[in-house]
């Protein structure tokens, strides 16, 4: 492993943060930390972490002798100075001398001593961080050093690899006990440079912060030369069918397997993303795939992102492909029946009460095309199939010297269901679309803008569609929540294909389509071009149904329903003089939303519409407001709130009519006009 020790480097931080009043230490320790927190294969998405012991001054004045210690929530390879919280040490040490403590009584103990009392929770590990008596200390779950731990004798492998210069502590749980246990192992040899946590990481200790990054990035090179060293040839990959299934073929059918039902048509859907590489590949061909699958988690915190492991697929044979979704269901409900078991058989061991997590997989393989992670959100399945990677290459590693022999669901179970890891989830409601794929045509116009943004603000990802690219971008980038911008011109069926696969590529599939984009021509109907009226049925329905085609697609792979929502316009239920090329497709399509929810309902289908008029637009441009408002001897504000409630309506306020469509769970066939008010486009 390369060692990213930087002079330069390390000097600019020291005076960028002395310009703050941040101490030269604390500086460097924030330095080291980001050069671990870095590197996936030292710490991944909340893992790990790192201290420093200093003297420092609180509010009044006081000295203390304090653990700036990583704190919860904080990514070591981004951190800054407030994510190391300062802890008073001396009640810390004084804590060793109790004969137990629990894992609340701990985290209450270190809050109450915080010299900053607004500051996060410090580390799980903090106490070991304490116990240790060496200034810097940095701790890491390295997949090399995993490679050596999760065997069946990883003492004496370790004894191999490192000799005498590391100690050894036996797997216990993180807490108070394994903090007084690794103090333990370091007393008895205090020349060590290090310890290694059977089945969980290795700790690396020194005066400085360069010596204390420096021996991790030895000790795990050493590892990774360990297993290159010892390590045997890997087994034949099995056969693949002549003909692969694609992974955009099979993601909506394992997307909508992996939703959790939640009754009466109820889902929390989760989205998914695929990843693959060669080496992803090369592991997928091994013959013990599915057992090594089973077997478990690389280290215990993984179980908190992708619970016991991985679930395995047969490999999708693109002649068999109408059989595969049966083939998913059945591997679904195999993982989340072995979860059940899990959780019951270990839950029962003692009296404390605990609330089962949903039983779906976090990760799926797929020899022969890559894996899956699962999340509900993005951010999550990114997480999931990161883990998959890392874990991947710890299995790898274990086989290669060995036999892949991790810590028993047994003990991965006290991790899952950790009070301190329940809490955390007990804090973090989703919010009422988390999980949801919402694709926006039109999406770069002011109403599609406010769609897409509006449903990201609920949880939603959006996929922002726009006949132009850069606006389509910069929309999605606004909408934030990690939308995605596609270019297309959506009266082209073949490019509107390619962007409802991209929703598919990057989020696994979708869940509601608001259909949106239109555009108007003006001329008397009797004469009007009959190339201009076809132009505009093109754009104006063909293109809503088209769209609305593409999305029932996806649900039907995906069995969990969904939601079309379609832009249909007052002009729909009122012509207005010389708009019948605007009028009549859009009338159509207001009775093509009621098709869809004729027709779709019984497979959990909802197909509603919004009736908008007189929203500031790319339609409605501030010349044709001024224009109409001119030719009617009324001012702009006047044209503009020329309903009922004298009120002018917003694009703002058409995207919530979308909203309550996408939640009214119950509502189908509904037209719900949005136009503060006029009698004569209201629906008899």
């Amino acid at each position: 492993m390369k060692n990213l020790w930087n002079d330069a480097a390390a000097e600019a931080i020291v005076a960028q943060y002395a310009a703050k009043g941040i101490d030269r230490e604390l500086a460097l320790r924030v330095y080291t930390t980001r050069l671990l927190g870095g590197e996936p294969r030292l710490v991944l998405h909340g893992g790990g972490n790192t201290s420093v012991k200093l003297r420092q001054t609180d509010l009044v004045g006081d000295e203390w002798d304090v653990l700036c210690v990583k704190g919860s929530g904080w990514d070591m390879g981004v951190i800054e100075p407030p994510g190391l919280p300062a802890v008073k040490l001396a009640p810390l040490l004084k804590a060793r001398r109790l004969a137990s403590l629990t894992d609340e009584d701990m985290v209450a103990l270190q809050r109450a001593n915080l010299l900053d009392p607004t500051g996060p929770n410090p580390s799980v590990e903090t106490l070991l961080h304490a116990f240790l008596p060496q200034k810097f200390v940095d701790h890491t779950h390295s997949t090399a050093i995993l490679s050596l731990i999760d065997q069946a004798d990883s003492q004496p492998i370790c004894a191999a690899a490192f000799g005498r210069r590391l100690g050894f502590v036996p797997y216990i749980k993180p807490g108070f006990d394994l903090a007084k246990a690794a103090a333990e192992v370091f007393e008895q040899d205090t020349s060590v440079e290090g310890l290694i946590l059977d089945k969980h990481g290795i700790f690396t200790f020194a005066e400085t912060a360069k010596d204390a990054y420096d021996r991790m990035i030895e000790f795990v090179t050493l590892a990774e030369d360990f297993v290159a060293r010892t390590g045997k040839s890997r087994p034949a990959p099995v056969a693949l069918p002549s003909g692969l299934a694609t992974a955009r073929d099979i993601a909506p059918a394992l997307r909508g397997a992996v939703a959790v039902a939640k009754g009466e048509g109820r889902y929390d859907r989760m989205v998914s993303d695929f990843r693959t590489s060669p080496a992803i590949l090369d592991f997928l061909g091994n013959p013990r795939l599915a057992e090594l699958a089973r077997i478990g988690v690389s280290t215990p915190d993984l179980s908190i992102r992708i619970k016991t492991g991985p679930m395995v697929l047969s490999t999708p044979d693109a002649a068999k492909l109408a059989d595969y979704p049966r083939v998913i269901g059945g591997a679904v409900a195999e993982f989340a029946s072995a979860y059940t078991d899990y959780f019951r058989t270990n839950d029962a061991r003692d009296d404390v009460k605990r609330t089962m997590l949903d039983p779906m997989p976090r990760l799926t393989l797929v020899p022969g095309l890559g894996m899956f992670g699962h999340g509900r959100t993005l951010k999550d399945a990114r997480i999931a199939s990161d883990v998959g990677e890392m874990w991947i290459e710890a299995v790898v590693g274990a086989e290669a010297i060995g036999s892949f022999h991790p810590l028993a669901h047994a003990d991965l179970f006290e991790l899952e269901y950790w009070s301190l890891e329940q809490a955390k989830l007990a804090v973090n409601k989703p919010k009422p679309l988390t999980g949801q794929v919402v694709l926006v045509t039109g999406g770069a116009g002011a109403i599609g803008a406010a769609t897409a943004k509006l449903f990201a603000d609920y949880g939603a990802h959006a996929v922002v569609v726009d006949i132009d690219p850069d606006r389509a971008a910069e929309a999605a980038k606004k909408a934030g929540n990690q939308s995605i911008g596609v270019g297309c011109d959506i009266t082209d069926p073949a490019a509107l294909r390619t962007a409802f696969d991209k929703a598919v590529d990057v989020f696994g599939g979708l869940d509601i389509l608001v259909s949106n984009a239109g555009n108007a021509w003006e001329g008397m109907i009797g004469d009007l071009d009959d190339a201009l009226l076809r132009k505009s049925f093109e754009l104006n329905f063909f293109a809503h149904q088209n769209a609305a085609q593409n999305a029932v697609r996806i649900f039907k792979a995906q069995g969990t329903g969904g939601v079309l929502l379609f832009n249909t316009s007052k002009q729909a239920i009122n012509p207005g003089a010389k708009f019948g090329a605007y009028g009549l497709p859009k009338a159509a399509t207001l009775f093509l939303s009621r098709q869809y929810a004729l027709e779709y309902g019984p497979i959990g289908v909802r197909s509603n519409a919004v009736n908008a008029d007189r929203i500031r637009s790319g339609l409605l441009t501030d010349e044709m407001i001024a224009n109409r408002s001119k030719a009617r001897g009324l001012s702009e504000k006047d044209y503009m709130s020329g309903n009922l409630l004298g009120l002018e309506v917003t694009a703002f306020d058409v995207a919530q009519a979308f909203l309550h469509h996408a939640l009214a769970e119950r509502t189908t066939a509904d037209v719900t006009t949005v136009d503060g008010g006029n009698i004569a486009a209201t629906l008899r």
